[in-house]
């Protein structure tokens, strides 16, 4: 008869070849998104359906299920912040959901947007939402049947929000959006009664090269590690790992928009050195990844805006910015280019739009997708609702869907469900901040002078390291003293943006 220690190293070792199997899949997804001919989307989609199949197989299997029934009464006996502990909790709560749901849609919902992902590239390029509208619709349908194995619930939109924020309902994040609406709308708009900041020098062209060039050297100083990453070009910016030696990210450059390249591989970075901070401890196993997509979003706001718009930053990185775009900055003066970079103003892409406007484009998504799953919305009626919502959040109609219901890779991954954690994840960011200042008094001064070791260091130790071993809600309280909270980010907001529009 095995002893328990013998049983949990079997355990692990099951987790390992499923993290293996997973980890084997994003491989192939990285490829698809970077490298791959649009030619290979029907094979790619077997092959990915056949590791999520073999990767449920194993995870939902009966040794699995056996060793569990042993090993979760001994993890009530463990310390329960212990590795071991947080890993048997974990996966018991995977494996009640994962069991509930059979082999065969997994591998057929891999695959579904494997191809979904490819007429989505097509119809955004070709501005033809006809093109992506039956993919689309099949995804939908199987969100739905994937809700229905979780039933009852308390909304059919809570069974896909917990895949991405595990213990959060859709009830809760309303109640969170209603509290955060209403106060974002009223900075808004004050702000449009006060003159607006010129920007015009974003507009101006700025050479590919220098732009990768110029990202690399800020996120090397941030801290990203690359003996373990890398970065290449995909149509929407993304980060995935194979490992915690493996975490590559994406950016998209536009010779036409001078900070999207910037800001996007900042953004990615930030979710990346989060992958790479994970503690060693916990290599191989399903714990071994973020807390939750609103945690992993708010290390990527971090970085890419608390920091990355902040004066502090560009005191020490604007000099560098004029030597290599001299004839677009040159006469440009540190507080011309912060105004100018930090400008509110509502725009028709997300990945552009700024802080004090961003959370709007996620309550439009959430609402769309509440609709979707609820079927009061159909998918043909998709573009029209996209368009309504855009005019009463942000008062804008896209010319066209590529800069409308086409704008986000998320869907075609049949990511329902993801959208809310932006938004989340900004909240968290700031009460993350609020902290970070009141354990390092000199951060600014550090990041006046292009140093960030000790940040990188509090988020690693406060953050990072724990992995999935918390639920969010817990973590972020662990670290900030409360639940997701968005008074510190109306806060950050308020301080940021009445003192550059002066009011």
């Amino acid at each position: 008869m095995p002893t328990i220690e013998e049983k949990l190293a079997a355990f692990k070792e099951r987790m390992r070849e499923v993290q293996a199997l997973q980890q084997a899949a994003a491989l192939l997804g990285w490829d698809q998104q970077t490298y791959m001919p649009p030619g290979g989307a029907e094979e790619r989609g077997f092959q990915l359906a056949t590791l999520a199949r073999l990767t449920h197989e194993r995870y939902t299997s009966a040794e699995v299920g056996a060793l569990l029934e042993d090993l979760v009464p001994y993890a009530q006996q463990l310390d329960p912040d212990s590795d071991d502990a947080c890993l048997i909790r974990a996966v018991a709560r995977e494996y009640r959901k994962a069991t509930r749901v059979p082999t065969e849609k997994v591998a057929e919902f891999a695959q579904v947007t494997a191809m979904a992902q490819e007429s989505w590239a097509k119809a955004r390029a070709t501005n033809d939402f006809a093109t992506f509208r039956p993919d689309l619709e099949r995804i939908v349908e199987l969100r739905r049947t994937y809700a229905g194995y979780f039933a009852p619930y308390d909304h059919v939109y809570d069974p896909l929000l917990d895949d991405f924020e595990p213990g959060l309902k859709t009830a809760e994040v309303r109640a969170i959006f209603d509290a955060l609406r209403p106060q974002q709308v009223e900075l808004i708009q004050t702000i449009a009664q006060r003159p607006q900041v010129d920007n015009s020098f974003l507009r101006l062209r700025y050479a590919e090269k220098k732009q990768w060039q110029f990202g690399v050297e800020v996120i090397t100083r941030f801290g990203y590690d690359w003996q373990r990453g890398r970065q290449d070009k995909s149509v929407h910016p993304f980060t995935t790992n194979f490992g915690r030696g493996d975490v590559r990210i994406t950016t998209r450059i536009d010779p036409r928009q001078g900070a999207s390249a910037l800001f996007s591989t900042m953004h990615e970075a930030g979710h990346a050195m989060y992958e790479q901070g994970i503690g060693e401890n916990l290599t191989g196993l399903p714990i071994a990844g973020g807390a939750s997509m609103a945690v992993h979003e708010s290390q990527s706001r971090l970085w890419e805006n608390l920091v990355g718009r902040s004066y502090p930053f560009w005191k020490f990185f604007f000099p560098r910015l004029q030597q290599l775009f001299p004839r677009q900055l040159g006469n440009l003066t540190l507080d011309q280019f912060y105004r100018g970079i930090n400008r509110v103003q509502p725009s028709l892409i997300r990945v552009e739009a700024d802080e004090a406007t961003y959370n709007l484009h996620i309550m439009l998504r959430l609402e769309l997708e509440i609709a979707l799953m609820e079927g009061s919305l159909a998918v043909k009626d998709l573009p029209e609702a996209w368009n309504s919502r855009m005019r009463d959040y942000l008062g804008l109609t896209p010319p066209n869907d590529t800069l409308g219901v086409l704008q986000d890779v998320h869907w075609s991954g049949g990511m329902i469900g993801y959208f809310p954690t932006y938004a989340l994840g900004n909240l968290i960011s700031a009460q993350l901040w609020e902290a970070l200042l009141r354990d390092l008094p000199n951060l600014e001064e550090q990041i006046e002078r292009g140093e960030f070791a000790d940040l990188l260091g509090w988020l690693r130790e406060k953050v990072h390291r724990h992995g999935a071993k918390y639920e969010p809600q817990v973590l972020v309280k662990r670290v900030t003293g409360s639940t997701i909270d968005p008074q510190a980010y109306v806060r950050y907001l308020n301080k940021k943006y009445r003192a550059i529009y002066e009011v």
